[in-house]
């Protein structure tokens, strides 16, 4: 295995791998930990074969091409704009759950470090001046950064987990739904909500474009690099969802209600060590700031194209307050709603892993181009097809109560 095609790798797994991490515990603890793990494999299942029916659509078209000219060649301007604007409705959704997620994790650091009651507003601004900032100073430095940061998150998730296994209950682990849940009928609801959690905690997508042009679209590597790439966050979330459910309860878990430190607290709580508590919170908090980054980064370049600014101190301040400005004032007036609207990204992500790329494979098969094509046939389209319709009946079921 050459370095690009390990480096490849690194990326899908690292576009996947962030804050959904820490949600999952959260959405999946009144599922039980078996079927949070038969969930996660079936989300990821259908996460690996979009991502291979992106690939097929990526080399028809043209090597080197962006997702938003693809989509023009194959479905023309209503399929670019109704690709457009999902994508900014994905990364707006994300960016507001990052905020929200990450200025209560700062919160709750900086509490006994200044002896204060940080109101939550204050740290939605805190967090979105100092880590918001960093966008600003360009991509090449953010590069950096965020490599340095994923390389350390890393670190930490492999040594917390190392930490916490010998913790494990057995009885938590097959603990089955919630009791309260499971006695009222409602069970089919707790479904409803982890599984757009589950869904978007694997949107590694976006980078596929980029990766077909890096490997000069070797389709033997890049099938390599799709599988491998997917299926080390599925182990990650795998082992992160055995220590978190494993040694606190579900019921518990669930009692947070999506509370971020919280959750933080009760791993803190149960590894009883100084060392390791400082590593789950270092951990909780580099996760959600690697994944803030890359998504802001896309999110600000995105804008900057859509509004041709300049690339003076000027126009990258205009496009900074386009950014950020919508989804601050979200997390501003709902500061709650961290895994809520994690499952709402969903509904955009589907449209543009799943019902485009279908609409895309359709129509190139129907021109009998040739090339690379994903297994399964029409059968296989369907399929997908009929999951994404469940993800976002899911998410509005579970919206709207």
């Amino acid at each position: 295995m050459n370095l690009k095609v390990l480096g490849s790798i690194t990326i899908v797994a690292g576009t996947a791998i962030g804050g959904g991490m820490l949600a999952l515990p959260l959405a999946t603890a009144a599922l039980g930990m078996v079927p949070a793990i038969i969930l996660l494999v079936a989300i990821w299942g259908a996460s690996a074969y979009t991502s291979l029916l992106m690939l097929e659509i990526n080399l028809r078209a043209g090597i080197g091409d962006n997702v938003h000219s693809i989509t023009g060649k194959t479905l023309g301007k209503a399929g670019q704009f109704i690709q457009g604007a999902s994508l900014l409705s994905l990364l707006f959704a994300l960016t507001m759950v990052y905020l929200m997620g990450g200025s209560s994790l700062l919160e709750a650091r900086l509490e006994p470090l200044l002896g204060v009651n940080l109101d939550n507003r204050i740290a939605v601004l805190l967090f979105t001046v100092i880590f918001g900032g960093i966008i600003a100073i360009g991509v090449s430095w953010i590069d950096k950064i965020s490599r340095l940061l994923f390389s350390a998150m890393v670190v930490l998730l492999v040594l917390v987990v190392t930490f916490l296994l010998p913790e494990v209950s057995a009885s938590n682990i097959l603990a089955k739904a919630s009791e309260s849940f499971a006695e009222g009928g409602d069970i089919y609801k707790l479904w409803l909500a982890a599984i757009p959690v589950v869904f978007t905690s694997f949107g590694f997508h976006v980078c596929i474009a980029t990766i077909v042009r890096y490997l000069d679209g070797d389709s033997q590597s890049l099938r390599k690099v799709l599988l491998v790439g997917s299926t080390i966050p599925l182990v990650s979330y795998i082992l992160w969802l055995l220590v978190t459910l494993g040694t606190i309860s579900g019921e518990q878990i669930h009692s947070f209600e999506g509370s971020l430190p919280a959750l933080v607290g009760a791993l803190q709580a149960v590894a009883n060590s100084a060392v390791v508590s400082q590593f789950i919170d270092i951990f909780a908090n580099l996760a959600l700031i690697t994944s803030f980054l890359g998504v802001t980064m896309s999110l600000f370049d995105y804008i900057a194209e859509l509004t041709r600014a300049k690339n003076t101190a000027t126009g990258r301040a205009q496009t900074w307050l386009i950014t950020f400005v919508p989804p601050l004032l979200c997390a501003l007036f709902y500061p709650d709603g961290f895994f809520q609207v994690l499952g709402f990204a969903a509904i955009p992500l589907v449209v543009m892993i799943m019902f485009l790329p279908i609409a895309m494979a359709l129509k190139q098969r129907g021109q009998n181009l040739g090339g690379y094509q994903v297994i399964g046939g029409n059968v296989g389209l369907i399929l997908v097809g009929l999951m994404g319709v469940g993800i976002v009946f899911a998410q509005l079921i579970a919206t709207l109560g």
